[in-house]
């Protein structure tokens, strides 16, 4: 199928050819003559899909096929995006593909100086491509009229939810007229967003290109388990591979992305961080640069990702997993676009791993491959982060402080409660005991531990079958339940895995 098959009109099809496009993605495909026949629509798609055009070129031709008459010009279609990188880019787009047509459209959002905005709204235009925050205090200063609107937009509805919008979304609803066409765009579609979906779509067409919850067929993924002191000294190690050409680094917090940033600039790798603490000059110089090849790695947070529209991402890392299953499929999307190959890597500490991989892993329906690695690889700790001083992202500390005496321990003769003792990572004391602790008069410690002498970590139950094979010696942070079958050599890193205190005990 070509854009000459879609039914979009000669103007739009010569804008599509300049940008050196003929045929149309899946989800172009199935939206477009949706679209243009003035029907609800229901979008499901990965990022890197084409989803943007799915709408923007039918509502390009729509809204030319019904211009107004003189005068100021109305606001005809809104689209309401969750943040300032996505909005600009779909500002973008619409200028793009609208080149050739005479409609006005205008972008805002906070971060930025408001009079240029007023301006454009004062002035007229047909469409409107904003986020919540600003659009609303600029409808507070009545400079926003929706009345005859005839189109609107919801994109990136999992994410607006996930950022806490609701209340917001729900308040520009209000604001729309009953009669319109809605399209309603998501990557994932968990139960909160189905429910305003509901809400406010009439008798939807619905279109997906991919399974909820499946991931790239053409990405490659990894896996390295990792301590958490020792993640920025590895990405140092992975990014040595010269393949790597475009990398987008995940991080959990703003704080930490700066830190990531920092060290691989202090190891002469060219990278940058973008977050909302960032002012909106900043990220867009950070963007640009990325996009142009000045900058080797960007370095993100989740909200500030959602916008990047970048087609040659040759790496996704994920320093930190993402503490929302759907999260990790969304990110790993950001390679593998335009039909390229792409490589996802996964960097796994011991708290995520007892907490966040194996939702992950399920949500996904498969393990992700294991990296063999050896620490030796890595230079000596205390000329990286230091290997006394807690890592102010590490939310873990393994929670070591309160240990002995154990909840149901079984042990006879069990060690004291509450010694002192340092083992398990965290605040000092840890010691025997752990929860469900079942060793014979040693220092139990660990999460169900049930190996003799402190053997702390998981239930040890059977290895879990994985891709790739898993020494000790080389995989610092692997759940013990992984290690159960592993050679003992080498032992745990510093501030142990689960041995000897550490994890989780029962609070009485």
């Amino acid at each position: 199928m070509l854009f000459e098959d879609t039914g979009l009109e000669p103007r739009l099809l010569r804008a599509v050819a300049e940008q050196g496009y003929d045929k149309p993605t899946p989800i172009q495909q199935k939206a477009i003559p949706h679209v243009l026949a003035g029907r609800d629509l229901l979008g499901l798609a990965q990022t890197g899909t084409g989803k943007t055009a799915a709408f923007a070129l039918p509502m390009l031709q729509r809204l030319t096929e019904s211009q107004p008459g003189p005068g100021v010009r109305p606001i005809r279609a809104l689209i309401l995006t969750p943040t300032r990188e996505l909005a600009s880019q779909i500002g973008e787009s619409f200028a793009t593909y609208g080149k050739y047509l005479n409609l006005r459209h205008s972008v805002i959002f906070g971060g930025v100086g408001v009079e240029a905005q007023r301006q454009s709204l004062r002035a007229g235009l047909d469409i409107l491509v904003a986020t919540p925050g600003r659009l609303l205090d600029l409808a507070n200063q009545r400079l926003v009229d929706l009345r005859r609107l005839e189109i609107f937009v919801l994109d990136e509805a999992d994410r607006m939810l996930d950022m806490g919008f609701i209340h917001d979304v729900k308040k520009v609803i209000a604001m729309l007229p009953p009669k319109r066409q809605t399209l309603f765009f998501s990557a994932t579609m968990p139960p909160e967003a189905k429910q305003l979906a509901d809400v406010l779509l009439h008798n939807p067409e619905t279109v997906a290109v991919t399974p909820v919850s499946s991931t790239a067929e053409k990405i490659e993924q990894s896996l390295y388990f990792v301590d958490k002191l020792d993640k920025r000294p590895l990405l140092v190690e992975v990014l040595k591979d010269q393949a790597m050409k475009r990398v987008l680094v995940f991080s959990r917090t703003k704080h930490g992305a700066n830190r990531i940033a920092e060290y691989l600039e202090k190891a002469r790798i060219g990278a940058a961080a973008i977050h909302g603490n960032k002012s909106q000059n900043a990220r867009e110089r950070a963007l640009s640069s990325f996009k142009e090849g000045g900058i080797r790695v960007l370095v993100a947070t989740d909200i500030a990702a959602r916008g990047i529209d970048i087609d040659d991402v040759t790496h996704v890392v994920n320093f930190d997993l993402p503490e929302v299953p759907e999260t990790y499929v969304h990110r790993i999307g950001r390679t593998a676009r335009a039909g390229r190959t792409g490589l996802a890597i996964a960097f796994c500490d011991q708290e995520e791993a007892r907490e966040l991989l194996r939702p992950i892993e399920r949500l996904i329906r498969k393990p992700i491959p294991v990296v063999e690695w050896s620490k030796s690889i890595l230079p000596p700790r205390e000329q990286n982060a230091g290997s006394h001083e807690r890592d102010p992202d590490d939310r873990s500390g393994f929670r070591g402080g309160r240990g002995g005496g154990g909840g149901r321990s079984n042990r006879p003769g069990g060690s004291g409660a509450r010694p002192g003792g340092s083992a398990g990572g965290g605040r000092p004391g840890g010691g025997g005991g752990g929860y469900r602790g079942n060793a014979p008069s040693g220092g139990g410690g660990g999460y169900r531990g049930n190996a003799p002498s402190g053997g702390g970590g998981r239930d040890q139950r059977s290895n879990d079958a994985r891709p790739a094979a898993t020494p000790s010696s080389a995989l610092a942070a692997l759940p013990m339940e992984r290690l159960a079958k592993q050679p003992s050599a080498g032992g745990p890193p510093s501030g142990g895995y689960g041995n000897n205190g550490g994890g989780r005990s029962r609070r009485r």
